[in-house]
């Protein structure tokens, strides 16, 4: 299965080569799978897959423009905003969740944004494979690996109220603040 690609990946590729040009990634859709040499939690492994994605999304009724090197690349230098998996890596980790631009927005400023990247570059790394409709593989892969860090199709995980907490709880923290700028 395409599982074992993601779970014990022949190669992982750090911030570095994925952000260099040309990228390594390929500008297709796939499932991508993210591991950590240190985890983002005291009570999550290190070395190993915690956390998998998808691009495209499913969209019935538009195209994507999202593809594996697009959604890879942001994971690692975009901002929680637009990235759920930057978003619950700051939440572990205690960065502070601020309301940004119109308030709607949420990210750890620029400060903790810069903080989290660094923290990615020198701890995630990221396997991919091509597939052509992302999503069906995404739920089977949720549906039968230990996948901490997905929440989405997970509410089976042990882990899984215990981040959603942490994440409501920064998101609350951040709606009782003053807009960041």
């Amino acid at each position: 299965m395409e599982a074992t690609a993601l779970v014990s990946p022949d190669r992982l590729w750090s911030a570095q080569e994925v952000l260099s040009r040309p990228s390594p990634v390929p500008a297709v859709a796939g499932v991508y799978g993210w591991h950590f040499d240190q985890p983002p939690h005291p009570d999550l492994d290190a070395g190993r897959l915690l956390y998998v994605g998808i691009a495209p999304r499913y969209m019935a009724n538009r195209t994507s423009t999202q593809n594996l090197r697009t959604r890879v690349r942001y994971h690692y230098r975009g901002n929680a905003a637009g990235s759920t998996l930057r978003l619950t890596l700051g939440c572990l980790l205690g960065l502070e969740l601020r309301r940004v631009g119109s308030g709607k927005r949420m990210t750890f400023g620029k400060a903790g944004e810069t903080t989290l990247s660094q923290w990615m570059a020198d701890n995630a790394r990221v396997c991919w494979i091509e597939q052509g409709e992302p999503w069906e593989l995404e739920s089977l892969l949720i549906s039968r690996l230990d996948l901490p860090l997905n929440l989405d199709q997970n509410r089976h995980h042990a882990f899984h109220s215990r981040l959603k907490e942490l994440r409501a709880q920064a998101r609350q923290r951040a709606r009782e603040l003053p807009i960041s700028s």
